[in-house]
């Protein structure tokens, strides 16, 4: 198994949170992982992506030009990273801030996930982040919703454990959505 994806977006967005989670939960599942972060001088609303990749096998490098998938959490990074991905791969793109026809890509399948408004249908717009990580998760196979909610405890700060449960219900709320566009 392998797969390696770009997590792009503004600073602020939870970019380089949702690639820690993502690498954390792919560690505990006793996968080989890297995570690359890559942010600006300036953090909030400034450019941020990671990027990362998980396998089966030692991973030879971080950096990846060609994704297998690309998660683009605004329109300059949807611009910049979509036209990057495999032929084969996938975009997960945040709809609440990116529509379609705005960039271009050679990934054979896209998912447009309304992150904002499934986070605030949940009471916090600040999950947004999670909800994405949910839809990728479900989206690509690379790890189950259960797999990534269990390693929040690790990967986020003790300061942040209150806000698990509110955590693992974005996660499922991305993982639902996702399932239900398949089904359509």
């Amino acid at each position: 198994m392998y797969f390696d994806t770009i997590i792009a977006g503004f600073g602020g967005q939870g970019v380089l949170l949702m690639g820690n989670v993502l690498a954390y939960a792919a560690m505990q599942a006793g996968k080989q992982v890297t995570y690359m972060p890559v942010y600006g001088v300036e953090m909030r609303g400034g450019t941020a992506n990671c990027t990362v990749v998980v396998s089966d096998r030692p991973v030879g490098s971080p950096i990846i030009h060609e994704p297998v998938s690309a998660v683009l959490m605004n329109r300059p990074s949807a611009e910049k990273f979509g036209p990057r991905v495999k032929k084969k791969g996938q975009v997960f793109v945040n709809a609440s801030l990116v529509k379609p026809g705005q960039f271009e890509t050679r990934a054979k399948r896209s998912s447009w996930v309304p992150t904002l408004e499934l986070a605030t249908e949940l009471g916090n717009p600040r999950l947004a982040n999670m909800v994405m990580l949910g839809a990728v998760v479900q989206g690509s196979g690379v790890l189950t919703v259960g797999q990534v909610a269990d390693a929040l405890s690790g990967a986020l700060d003790p300061r942040y454990h209150k806000m698990i449960p509110a955590n693992v219900e974005a996660l499922e709320a991305g993982a639902r959505y996702v399932s239900e566009q398949k089904a359509a």
